[in-house]
């Protein structure tokens, strides 16, 4: 056959724990490869709900939470970016929801619901036959075959609901399945629907950036607040600087500490919604000739609403002068007091849909000694946010932070005299100066928010053939073909300013249906001081006032949103073509106890990275000057590969793995995307002329079958790759819409930037004891880093996982418990952003009346734990988030 067999695989299976561990020994003796496998074989059987979610048993296997669901996966302390995800072998699109993502080659496991899964295999090592593109590992995600059903007809799906206990709510969910094949097995059919629905909130406190005590010192072009204090147009002179006495000499003793330039209180909630349908048909005209069809759309909705209130001492032009005590502990700005400074209210309301078609048509002629196949099809996916509205409503008042308990007590705000936490009334929209807001001619408007539009597409086409030889030699199958994919991803940016002038446009927060924050918001955090204390308002009712032209001046116009109303518009619309060619030759081959398969694949890519850039030397470019730009990139690579696998004795297997491999750069990072923060002065931006990760990896492993139904393993793992790519920051200069000039931003761009290693082990237990009891256990060590001593994303040194279980004719129980340790994610804004550790714990309770129908309880997230990112130090929080427990009652049955 031209796939692997489902006996060569490391399986763990999900449905019928101990029968299952029993497979998972038997199977894994016989596996050439380092291979691991999830299995559903009854339909919605996940203990999940995400496929990335179900198969955080695998060892080595970590995923990322940052919405408090696995969306992002690592495989041996990689980033998700270097792995890649397959679907029946073919690549699937994806495309991204959240608006300040951008398009990436990992793959959004949210949108692809476990009902439709057959299987799950994660290859840790490579084989020539796979497409290339990963260097911690390849998941295939194979969808179920109708003439592999036990029965001519199956019927199954659950009916359910979801509960998180911070949104105390609860969601529906459901799925249906309907399977046939003939009585002479020689044409089925699968169709199956999914319908899901779970509402989220996401509590937290957050920093958008950090500043030095430099800063504050001298400022950053509006005034500080020890030196260039800002002009009192009152008097007409330099106001008096507000950080005299020791509050000077503090900063001026420790010019580098740096603190948190504003801290927040977040509140961030969406509704998401699923809709899954698939169709699988397969023909067997003829016994050597196999037809295969599969079909997926998902359709989901992801809006969201996310409200901002936070102090922002560190505004370049509202912040930084307004400093008058301060403290520094070991270079950490700790505390800060300030007169009459910034705080700020923003909201954005945005409405995000991600839509995926693939279809696929694989035809196999199989003659016993020979077989030849073909493989052709599509996959497209939209997504991204197709309309933003960002209202933004400023107060002055005195008040002051306090960071020193982080990171236990991330930070809290105290505001003296008035509060605008909790009056709507007391923020409003900038609404510009000038003489006269009724006269085009004497007024400046203010920048009272804007609206945005951001979808972006990916798509590809493939073709490929695969011939097969089998021999009665030890080199049994010789195996060979050749691969095109052509690739496509697009991102287009556009929007318009909101020019708000007072007297019309400058509307305050309690226009819009104000009410305070729910009773349990910030439940779990500790002294946050004024920021669990707030109000927030209606988003639609805030986009409908924005949408319907209500803040217009008399003679303000409507606007347009256009793609090239802002350089940082055009700077974010770009489109990436990749065309790839790969042949491969693979031959398998087993001995004396000596079995695996020796492979070699070639591949050509070329890339285009398509943009627009301005032909004037004018800041701001007008909107007629700009030009579509393209930069070219080529590059061939030949990656062999060796796998071997040892029987040693009767209890023990050794394997052996040897490969290169390759891992292309993310397309955003292809990019010459740009985005710029005018007011902390921070930007990020893309590299066209990145070149790709290259890796030689060797794996050795070690299974020990010391009992019945037992096994105790190990994997050791070593990465060398060359042309990592890390973000560094630099300043540049780019108009700042925020003053009306040309500005310093750092901005942070991706580079090639050396070689880097990750080494470590991964352990593997299981056991089955008596009265149905039993457990499942690994641990990974991983070690990555840098030649210039940077460290890897997403790698976490130590992460664990403890599963028991329990299971007899009519019960099921299971708890795991997880851990990861801190990791590095990416540079953000000059600061090196790292996760602290994570633990969670799942359980799963399940009663089966009779082969038809039973009831299952999972519970997700029982420690409600933070997703905690802090910038360098623990000292210096990021963002802590909450997002609830979440209990899923079900309902299955199955005929």
């Amino acid at each position: 056959m031209p796939a692997t067999e489902a006996t060569d695989l490391d399986r763990v299976v999900v449905v019928g724990i101990r029968g299952s561990l029993q497979q998972a020994l038997d199977t894994k003796r016989n596996a050439d490869a380092i291979v691991d496998v999830v299995t559903a074989e009854d339909v919605g059987k996940f203990p999940a709900t995400n496929v990335a979610e179900a198969i955080t048993i695998i060892p080595g296997v970590t995923i990322d939470r940052l919405f408090g669901q696995g969306e992002k996966v690592s495989i041996l302390g990689t980033d998700p970016a270097l792995n890649r995800t397959l679907l029946n072998g073919q690549t699937v699109a994806s495309a991204d929801w959240f608006i300040v993502d951008q398009p990436g080659r990992t793959f959004n496991y949210s949108l692809l619901a476990p009902q439709i899964v057959s299987k799950v295999e994660v290859y840790k090592s490579p084989e020539a036959h796979i497409d290339e593109g990963s260097i911690g590992g390849t998941v295939i995600v194979s969808t179920r075959k109708p003439l592999d059903m036990a029965e001519p007809m199956m019927v199954s799906g659950q009916l359910g609901g979801l509960y998180n206990d911070r949104v105390e709510d609860w969601d529906p969910q459901g799925s249906v399945m309907f399977g046939w094949k003939n009585q002479a097995d020689t044409f089925g059919v699968i169709v199956s629907a999914q319908s899901a629905t779970e509402n989220i909130r996401r509590d937290g406190v957050e920093a958008y950036g950090s500043v030095s005590a430099s800063d504050y010192i001298n400022g950053q072009g509006g005034g500080g607040s020890v030196n260039n204090p800002p002009m009192d147009w009152s008097i007409g002179a330099p106001a008096d600087p507000t950080c005299v006495g020791s509050c000077a000499e503090t900063l001026l003793a420790n010019p580098d500490a740096r603190g948190p330039n504003s801290l927040s209180a977040s509140y961030f909630e969406q509704e998401r919604k699923r809709d899954t349908y698939s169709l699988a048909l397969q023909f067997k005209p003829v016994e050597q000739l196999d037809i295969e069809f599969n079909a997926l759309k998902v359709d989901a909705s992801y809006d969201n609403m996310n409200q901002s209130m936070f102090a922002f001492m560190g505004n370049a032009y509202n912040g930084l002068m307004k400093m008058t005590d301060v403290t520094i502990d070991n270079g950490v700005i700790t505390k800060g007091t300030f007169k009459n400074a910034l705080s700020v209210y923003d909201l954005q309301n945005r409405k995000a849909d991600v839509d995926t078609d693939s279809y696929d048509l694989k035809l196999t002629w199989d003659e016993g000694n020979w077989y030849a196949s073909t493989h052709i099809g599509t996959t497209e996916a939209t997504g991204g946010t197709s309309q933003q509205v960002f209202g933004e409503f400023l107060n002055w008042a005195d008040y002051s932070y306090d960071i020193s308990g982080a990171p236990g007590s991330p930070g809290s705000v105290t505001y003296t005299g008035v509060n605008p936490f909790t009056d709507p009334s007391a923020f409003r929209m900038d609404g510009g100066w000038g003489a006269d807001p009724g006269s085009a001619a004497t007024w400046n408007p203010g920048w009272g928010g804007n609206v945005v539009f951001k979808p972006n597409k990916d798509e590809e086409t493939y073709g490929q053939v695969d011939f097969g030889l089998r021999f009665d030699s030890p080199f049994y199958l010789l195996r060979f073909g050749y691969k095109q994919r052509s690739h496509e991803t697009s991102q287009q940016m556009g929007g318009v300013s909101l020019a708000s002038v007072a007297g019309y446009g400058d509307a305050t927060a309690d226009m819009f249906n104000p009410k305070p924050v729910p009773g349990n918001y910030l439940d779990g955090f500790n002294n946050t001081g004024d920021l669990a204390n707030r109000f927030t308002i209606d988003g639609w009712a805030l986009a409908d006032y924005i949408l319907g032209n209500e803040w217009l001046a008399p003679w303000q116009s409507p606007p347009v949103p256009s793609t090239f109303n802002d350089p940082s518009f055009a700077a974010n619309t770009w489109t990436i073509n990749e065309d790839i060619r790969a042949a491969y030759m693979q031959g398998d081959f087993s001995v004396a106890g000596l079995r695996g398969n020796l492979g070699l694949r070639y591949v050509e890519t070329e890339s285009e990275s398509a943009s627009w850039a301005c032909s004037v030397n004018v800041s701001p470019c007008p909107a007629t000057a700009y030009v579509p730009v393209t930069v070219k990139k080529q590059y061939n690579n030949v990656l062999p590969n060796l796998n071997l696998a040892y029987d040693l004795g009767d209890d023990v297997v050794l394997r052996f793995s040897g490969a290169k491999v390759i891992a292309r750069p993310n397309y955003g990072d292809m990019s010459s995307y740009l985005w710029l923060g005018d007011q902390t002065l921070t930007g990020g931006g893309g590299n066209p002329d990145l070149d790709p990760y290259k890796s030689t990896n060797y794996d050795v492993s070690a299974e020990w079958y010391f009992s019945e139904n037992s096994i105790l393993a190990a994997e050791f793992f070593y990465k060398d790759i060359a042309d990592y790519i890390l973000t560094t920051t630099r300043p540049e200069s780019h108009y700042n819409q925020a003053v009306g000039a040309d500005t310093v931003y750092q901005v942070s761009r991706p580079d090639n930037a050396g070689n880097a290693e990750i080494k470590g082990v991964s352990l593997a237990y299981q056991q089955n004891f008596a009265y149905g009891f039993g457990v499942v256990a690994n641990y990974t060590y991983s070690d990555g880093e840098s030649d210039s001593g940077d460290p890897m994303p997403y790698n976490s040194e130590n992460q664990y996982n403890i599963s028991p279980f329990f299971e007899n004719d009519h019960w099921t129980a299971r708890v795991t418990y997880s851990y990861r340790s801190e990791y590095f994610t990416n540079v953000d804004r000059g600061d090196n952003l790292w996760t602290r550790p994570y633990e969670s714990v799942d359980a799963s309770l399940g009663y089966k009346f009779n082969d038809h129908f039973s009831i299952t309880l999972d519970a997700m997230n029982l420690l409600d734990e933070a997703y905690h990112s802090y910038a360098t130090t623990e000292a210096l929080t990021r963002g802590v988030y909450r997002s609830g427990r979440r209990y899923l009652a079900s309902l299955r049955f199955q005929f």
